[in-house]
Formats: C-alpha cells, sequence, structure tokens
C-alpha cells in the first residue's frame, strides 16, 4: 500500500502528462482561452452601457473579477472530458497494472486542469488591463485572490470528474456540465448585481458560490470587504470536496474494474 507521499508522486507525474498533452495539443485551450474573452467584450461594449447606466470603467471593475471567477468554474469541464476519453480508450487498464495510487490518475488530472486555468486567466487579465481595468489593492491581495480562485476551481474540479466518471461519452460530459454550471454562472453576481434580480433569484444569487468567490475577488482587487464572502464561498468548496471526491473515486474504481 502506498503512503500519502507516494500518492502525490504519482500524482504530480500524471499531472505531467496532463501538461504534456496540452503542449502537445494547444487547440485544447481554446475554448478555455475564448470563452471569457467573448463574455467580457461582449457584456462590456454590448449590455455595459445599460447596465451600468454608461459608467463602463464603473463595470468593467465589477464584471472583470467574477468573469474570472467563472473561467476557472468552467475550465473544470475539460478535466471531466479528458478523463472520459482515457476511461474510453483503455487508459485506466494501464494504470491499473502498475504500481500507481488508485487516486493518483483523478488527482493528477485535476493538477493538470491549473494549467488550463493559469493561461485563461492570463488570456482575460490582459485583455481587461488593455480594456482600461486596474487593481486597487497591492500584489499580496491579488496573489492571494489568484490563489484562492485556482483553490476554488480546484474544489469544483470534482463535479466535472465525478460526471466524467458517470457518462459514456466526452461530448455528454460537456451537456451535462453546461446544464450544471449555466444556472450556478447566469443566477450570479458575475454581469448584473443580485439587487436588480426578483427575490427569489436575489435570494439564490447571494448564496450562490459563484457570487460569493466573486464578491471576495472584488474586494481582494478593487478594495472592499471580503470575510463574509469568502467564508461562505470556502464553505462552498469544503462541501464540494466532501461530496463529489468520494463519489468520483468510487465510480472511479468502478470503470477499472
Amino acid at each position: 500500500m502506498s503512503t500519502p507521499v507516494q500518492d502525490l508522486q504519482h500524482s504530480l507525474v500524471l499531472a505531467g502528462r496532463g501538461v504534456a498533452k496540452l503542449r502537445r495539443s494547444p487547440v485544447r485551450l481554446v475554448d478555455v482561452i475564448l470563452t471569457p474573452v467573448v463574455f467580457l467584450l461582449m457584456f462590456v461594449y454590448l449590455f455595459g452601457g445599460a447596465i451600468a447606466g454608461g459608467d463602463l470603467d464603473a463595470y468593467l471593475r465589477a464584471i472583470v473579477p467574477g468573469i474570472m471567477v467563472m473561467t476557472v468554474f468552467q475550465a473544470g469541464i475539460g478535466i471531466g472530458v479528458s478523463l472520459n476519453a482515457d476511461a474510453r480508450t483503455g487508459v485506466f487498464d494501464r494504470f491499473r497494472s502498475m504500481p500507481v495510487a488508485r487516486s493518483a490518475p483523478l488527482i493528477g488530472a485535476v493538477l493538470a486542469g491549473l494549467v488550463r486555468s493559469l493561461v485563461s486567466l492570463a488570456v482575460l487579465l490582459g485583455l481587461a488591463l488593455v480594456m482600461g481595468y486596474r487593481m486597487h489593492t497591492g500584489p499580496l491581495a491579488a496573489l492571494a485572490g489568484i490563489g484562492l480562485l485556482l483553490a476554488f476551481g480546484l474544489s469544483f474540479a470534482w463535479l466535472s470528474v465525478y460526471v466524467g466518471m458517470l457518462v459514456k461519452t466526452p461530448g455528454s460530459v460537456i451537456g451535462l456540465m453546461t446544464i450544471l454550471i449555466l444556472p450556478l454562472t447566469f443566477a450570479s453576481n458575475v454581469f448584473v448585481p443580485s439587487q436588480t434580480m426578483p427575490g427569489w433569484l436575489r435570494t439564490w444569487s447571494d448564496v450562490n458560490p459563484v457570487s460569493l468567490m466573486s464578491d471576495a475577488m472584488r474586494g481582494l482587487l478593487n478594495g472592499g470587504p471580503v470575510a463574509g464572502s469568502l467564508l461562505g464561498a470556502l464553505a462552498w468548496m469544503a462541501g464540494a470536496i466532501a461530496v463529489f471526491f468520494p463519489l468520483a473515486m468510487r465510480s472511479y474504481r468502478r470503470n477499472a474494474s
């Protein structure tokens, strides 16, 4: 039986495999890069004037942290797609015949997903700076925000891993994850203030993990309160790991048996 240190080593090796796949096929990054770019341009220049009453600078400050959260949240879809493809090609059978920790293929794929998130965040922030966005806090707060974003994405990536182990085809992973993610993303305060929503929708938006993390990021990057929204987001992150990590592992063992 492997030790926790060996499990981590195996996971990092398999994470390197995932990063190598991205290097060999950069097209895998196209979706996770283009989606936040399109949303930022569309909402700022098409809808920003109506939503913000003409104050595009204020709207840009509000929407950039929110789209950063949306980006890492949606980047996890690719992890489930990749693992589902591995399951259909027999790669898991090969791992099962090797002295590799049972959890390493899944943890390695989730860690490799960090690269997708980092690349997409870098492109998004570069575009936001060109459009006039500026942070109003120090570098430590910004780094803390990036770290929290990555932790948020990794936590909810286990939902995508579970779906990837559950359904039959990579296309089904994309379809089901889109259905699950859209209500969380659009019924949040990423694009519009929750105060403008109907009462029942505002109630959901105020406790939505995407809204909570967006508010925390706004505080860390633009200045303002952080603690309350951050505690709520951390609770969601812990719950996502507690629920979906064991479900994903059980489904993986079933696929690999």
